[in-house]
């Protein structure tokens, strides 16, 4: 069955004006004309959608469904409409982007070269928030888009916000050079019990996967630093003081370290988020294209 937008769009006017030549004259056409269309929409559909009583006709019980569901249909398609047309100007003025800290640098600042080459009088201000501060800031207007992990705590499905998949990155465990624990392409972290760690501040979002993940493996962390920032991290392990987990993209290849994945692994999904328009800013568009490419 293929419903066409032009017949739904008919039927839904005859649930608003009420008669068929209340339509036709919305619409500049005939009353012949509408009723065919409605009939036509009746055989495509192989159902009773009007009832008729002499030259009067109201919609059956499925007609005023599908009525309905016709108004989201055309809703959805004017939207896509409108945000095409968006699309096709040219972005300019300014859109402020926040990004968890392993992604300014790996996906933020290029999006943001890439955007300065291709669209010079768009401005983008980029801002380090992790997760768990991220999505309250844009779900008060303080940023435009934010750059997050769509398995955090703070982003369940929100019909105000959309998400769009950019990435997947691992969680890896991080190790100073020498660890016994190199050995293996994989390590469970239930041999790792007996390990000293750092985690991030408590609260963020890396701080409790890997509290989270300590504890289903059966053992509490024994957690000797806690750092905002992951350069301190890596240099902590670096110097055999700890181990840690870490997103892969936030190993930075200048320090001596050894990454091994998890087994079993695991994954967080990196999403971009926007606040739901019915029509999406050129700008902001330009920046969800810019990440995905």
């Amino acid at each position: 069955m293929t419903l066409n937008p032009w017949r739904l769009r008919l039927l839904a006017d005859l649930a608003t004006y009420g008669t068929v030549r209340a339509v036709a004259q919305h619409g500049n056409m005939s009353p012949s004309a509408v009723s065919q269309q409605l009939a036509t929409l009746e055989r495509e559909t192989r159902t009773a959608l009007l009832e008729r009583t002499g030259r009067k006709v109201r919609l059956t019980a499925a007609g005023v469904l599908l009525a309905g569901r016709a108004r989201e249909i055309l809703a959805a398609i004017d939207a896509a409409e409108a945000e095409l047309r968006g699309l096709a100007e040219e972005p300019v003025g300014t859109v402020t982007l926040a990004a968890f800290q392993s992604a300014v640098h790996t996906l933020a600042e290029p999006a943001v070269t890439a955007l300065a080459a291709r669209h010079p009088d768009l401005t983008v201000v980029l801002l380090e928030l992790e997760p768990h501060e991220s999505m309250p800031a844009l779900r008060r207007g303080d940023v435009d888009v934010i750059i997050t992990t769509a398995d955090f705590a703070g982003a369940e499905l929100d019909p105000t916000i959309d998400l769009v998949p950019i990435a997947a990155d691992e969680i890896v465990l991080v190790m100073p050079s020498g660890s016994a624990l190199s050995t293996a392409d994989a390590v469970s972290l239930s041999v790792c019990a007996d390990q000293r760690w750092t985690f991030d501040v408590a609260g963020s979002y890396m701080s409790s996967l890997a509290t989270r993940l300590c504890r289903e493996s059966g053992f509490e962390p024994t957690v000797i630093c806690r750092f905002n920032n992951y350069m301190l991290a890596l240099r902590h392990v670096e110097k055999g003081g700890s181990i840690t987990l870490l997103p892969s993209l936030a190993v930075d290849p200048r320090y001596q370290v050894i990454t091994r994945p998890l087994d079993p692994p695991v994954t967080r999904r990196i999403t971009a988020a926007v606040r739901r328009s019915p029509v999406l800013r050129p700008e902001v568009s330009a920046v969800l294209s810019a990440l995905r490419g």
